[in-house]
Order: C-alpha cells, then structure tokens, then sequence
C-alpha cells in the first residue's frame, strides 16, 4: 500500500498546484480519528480556504471533484466524503489495501526499511562504571539503546554502538579499597567498615558479594578477560594497583554477561582515562580559554555557560586543580564530532539532566563547527520491581539494588526487553515480575509472541511453500477485519519513520501490540485453511505478511519472534 499511498499523494499534490497555484500547499494524508470516517484524511481545504478567499467546504467539494477525475483516484479510491466545516475522508478500494500484502511478502525482513542515507549515528549507551553488576536502570538503558539502534538502522543510518566508562577516579578507589580490605580478610560490620549512612566515611566501600568474589579471585591469582581488557592477579593484598586492575577486569567481565543475558554487543568501549592520556581534556581547557568564554574567580577556572542558554556559569576547573565532570563531557563529545558522527544520541537517567545545558554549551564555546543541540540527549527513569505483590529494593550479591541479570532469570531476556521499552523512557514504571511470565492476554509480551507462533502454527498446518503466496490472487481478502488487518500493516512504515525520528521506541511496543489484537480479531473472524483454494491462498498470504511484520517489529526491540509457544 506504499505504492498505492504514494500514487495518490502524487495526484493530490498535482490538484492542489492546479486549484491554489502559489499557495505552496502540501499533500499529506492523515489517519482519521474514527475509523468508521474512512481511511485516509485530507484538511487540505480547511488550510487553502484562508489564502484562497473561499468558503472551505466549497473548496473540499471542488477539491473531491478534481480528485476523483485522476486515474490514481480511479483506480484505488471507492469514494471521497466531505465532513464538518471541509474534512475531506477518502475510502480506499479493497484492493488498495491489499496491495500491502504484495509489499511486506516482496520485502520480508527489510519491509519498511528506508535507503542507505550515507550518514553515521553514534548511539552511547549503558556506560557503567565497573564498580558492580548492571542494576535495572541499566537495563532500562540498554534496551533503550539497542533498539534505538535498530530503529536508526530501518531509516539507513549507519549505526555505532558505544560504551563509555570511567576506569579511574573516586568511585574505583572505592572499589580498589572494598576490595583489599576484603582480601585481608575485612567484612561488612568490622569497626573499620562503617555502615551508618549518616557517616560520610561508610561511601568509601562497596558492601555486596560480589566484592567477596572479587577478593578470592585476586587471591587466587586468577585471570579476567573482558571485551576490552584482560587482567592476571598479582595475588597481593599490598599491591594496590593490581588490586585496581585486576577489580576493574572482573567487573567488566561481570557486565559483559549481563550484556550478553541481553543478546547485546557494543562496537567500542570508551575510556574516560583517555580524554586525559590523550591530551583531550587539556586541549579542550586551553581552547575554551583561547576563544574567551572562561575567567578565573576564587581560585577555579569558569566557563561563561549563560552565554549559550545555561542557567548559571559552570566550574571548569576546581581549586585543587581537578576538573569537574562535565569537562571531560566536553572533550568526549568533540571526539565523536572528529570521528564523522553527524548525530549523537546520549541515552542516560533523568538524574543526568543538569549536564546538558552544560555540556552544549562547551561544545558551542568551543567552536570546532558543531551545531546547537549537539548531541541528542534521551533521559530515562529509573524501574521499581515487584515481585509477589511487594517491592524488591536489593540482590543479595549486589548487596543495594536488584541487578539486570536477577530480573532476566526471574522472567527472560524477551519480557525484559518489551517490558522496559513500553512505556516513555521519561515516565516511572513498575515492572511486575509476575506478570512477565503470565501466559495470558494481559502479558503484553506474551500476547505479541502468542500471535505470531499462532500464524506459525497455521503456516505449519498447511504445509505449503510461503514464498509462492507472493503471486496469491488476494481479491478474496474484502472483510472488515481483513481489511482492518491490512490498513495495520500498512502502518509499520510510518511508524519507524515516526518512531526514529522522535527517538521514541515505545512507539514499536504500541503498534505492535495493535497489529497482534487486529490478527486476534480477525483470526476470530474467518476460518483460513478453507476448502476453496483461491480464498485459502488469500487469507494464508495475508496471515504469512502478518507474522512477518510481527517478527520484524519485534527485532526491532531486540525480541524474539518464537514459532511455537
């Protein structure tokens, strides 16, 4: 129905040039508010009566007249009616809407997919420090930003998947320190390990397990290897460094099972110890300094961040020398403008606000050609988990929090991923961990996959060859909810268009959750595997487009597509 779309937006732009010549007005359809008013709706009326000087329901039925009379209006368009003060609704022929059954068998897995656009998108994404296991947020975090990926990749973009982490600092002494406290064989609770939180002392440890595990290891003198490190334990209590070290390999180690549990891979691990190494972070002070947007006042370094929008100057650099955190951001983020990445979307927790406006701002003081708005910034909430009718707050081995991978072996890596992506990243959502292996209708997940293995099944009754429904005569498909089905399918274009472009994979789990009830409906309402050859090739045609669309939106979000369930 894509062809059928755009032939008739081809006619209508052509009308309108001819009825309002210099008006510059647009074609474009809309989807009607109510179904029953029709399949396409046009206000082009309503916007050309001012310009045009006349009554805009006069104009809709001139403009109904001249539609009509074109071939594309001829041949796909069964009637055109006028609403309100100049709604113009179109009604599609049947066997427009069955036109998309032809494009989703011809394209299979690429159906919706736009051509290669010649431009990069750099998507950074998860960026945990290695100070213990990935925590739901992160969760929340990658299957945002794999699906995002997915998305950009529908629209032609080149896609980048990147992780960014800080293997030094405050928070990796604290690891470092947790660690060889406990390979003295330290624990929670001795008088040395304070756990008063109202004692600033007790955030210098990390208190789980899984620092236990860290220590024995160590001891046992035993090598890591994570995607982008390796690390061999001198076994040492004294020997801090390697103590940091080899820390840092396991718990890198330790995230990479979680990323794998979610059947996730990154293209680049980035180190924020080598914006310093490299001479970035300095090269970036000393460029800001030479364009005459920072001062000194009371013994730190400034940048005069108001004069791009932010609400307040920002510290640059500290009294004792240091560099506040967003000035690595800075330098990072010109990095990847210098890598060729046009776009640059930042997927990180709602707790991260505040840097934005700093950070572009660094990026326009800077002046290395980088546009405002540079990057893109998607915030997330964080999840709460109930399980049983009551809140989860820790794992045992994380020892503060539940971990990604305790919620993936309670429910699957699938009911993770859709259940975390079903709402605006921005919003609070509660994941219920009974409802994530429910096997009924109110499990999102569960109902989605049920659709597409329910095809499967009649697929697999018949027996036949799918990719010969591609010439199927599908004149026979002319119900309601066959033709309801069809104008859903025909939808999945637009709304990875709409999707990638509002960078908003919720989008997918709606429309998925639409297409999987329209399948419901109307395997509720005609028999497929009928007596009459022609009828049967039809409906089994239009099903076979069905699971495919299903499957390709559900790869979309990183989820399987299960034949059977």
């Amino acid at each position: 129905m894509l062809s059928v779309k755009q032939d008739l937006l081809v006619a209508l732009a052509a009308t309108l040039d001819t009825l309002s010549s210099g008006t510059a007005a647009r074609a474009a359809f809309e989807s009607p508010k109510v179904a029953a008013h029709g399949d396409f709706a046009c206000t082009a009326a309503m916007q050309l009566a001012k310009p045009l000087k006349l009554n805009p329901r006069q104009l809709a039925e001139t403009l109904r007249s001249a539609l009509l009379a074109t071939p594309a209006f001829q041949r796909w368009v069964s009637d055109i009616e006028i609403a309100g003060p100049g709604f113009i609704n179109i009604r599609l022929r049947p066997a427009a809407k069955q036109e998309v059954v032809r494009e989703v068998l011809a394209a299979g897995a690429r159906f919706g997919f736009a051509p290669e656009r010649g431009e990069k998108v750099l998507v950074e994404f998860v960026s945990a420090n290695p100070t213990g296991p990935l925590h739901v947020g992160h969760g929340r975090q990658a299957a945002l930003g794999d699906a995002l990926c997915h998305l950009f990749a529908t629209q032609g973009w080149s896609v980048h998947r990147e992780f960014y982490y800080n293997d030094a600092g405050v928070q990796i002494q604290t690891l470092t320190h947790s660690t060889q406290l406990r390979a003295k064989g330290f624990q929670p609770g001795d008088s040395c390990w304070p756990t008063d939180p109202e004692n600033p002392a007790s955030k210098a440890f990390y208190n789980g397990d899984y620092i236990q595990d860290i220590a024995n290891d160590f001891l046992a003198k035993k090598t890591v290897k994570a995607d982008d490190r390796e690390f061999t334990a001198s076994g040492d209590v004294d020997d801090v460094e390697s103590i940091r070290q080899f820390a840092v390999a396991y718990l890198r180690n330790e995230q990479d099972k979680d990323l794998q549990a979610f059947n996730l891979k990154f293209d680049e691990y980035y180190l924020e110890s080598s914006l310093y190494t490299s001479g970035r972070v300095e090269a970036t002070v000393q460029r800001l300094i030479a364009n005459g947007h920072t001062y000194e006042q009371d013994g730190a370094l400034w940048l005069r961040s108001t004069d791009y929008g932010d609400d307040k100057d920002r510290v640059m650099r500290k009294q004792d020398g240091s560099y506040t955190y967003f000035v690595p951001d800075v330098a990072y983020h010109i990095a990847k403008w210098e890598r060729g990445f046009t776009k640059v979307v930042n997927i990180q927790g709602t707790d991260h606000h505040g840097t934005i406006a700093r950070v572009r701002a660094g990026l326009q003081a800077a002046d290395v050609g980088i546009p405002q708005g540079y990057p893109d910034y998607v915030l997330h909430t964080m999840v709460r988990v109930v399980k049983g009718g009551e809140e989860v707050k820790i794992s045992k081995r994380a020892g503060s929090y539940v971990t990604l991978r305790d919620l993936i072996e309670w429910t699957s890596k699938d009911a993770v991923r859709f259940f975390l992506l079903s709402r605006k990243p921005d919003t609070e959502y509660t994941f219920d961990v009974d409802l994530a292996v429910a096997q009924n209708n109110d499990n999102p997940v569960y109902y989605v996959q049920y659709a597409h293995a329910r095809i499967c099944s009649v697929l697999t009754a018949w027996g036949g060859d799918v990719t010969g429904l591609k010439n199927a005569d599908l004149s026979a498909l002319e119900g309601p909810q066959a033709q309801a089905l069809m104008l859903q399918l025909a939808k999945y274009p637009e709304m990875l268009t709409a999707a990638t472009e509002g960078e908003a994979p919720h989008d997918v789990t709606f429309y998925l959750r639409d297409l999987a009830a329209s399948y419901h409906s109307y395997y509720d309402a005609e028999r497929i595997l009928v007596d009459d050859e022609a009828v049967k090739r039809a409906r089994l045609a239009l099903v076979a487009a069905t699971a495919q669309v299903l499957h390709n939106g559900l790869a979309v979000l990183g989820v399987s597509a299960p034949r059977r369930m």
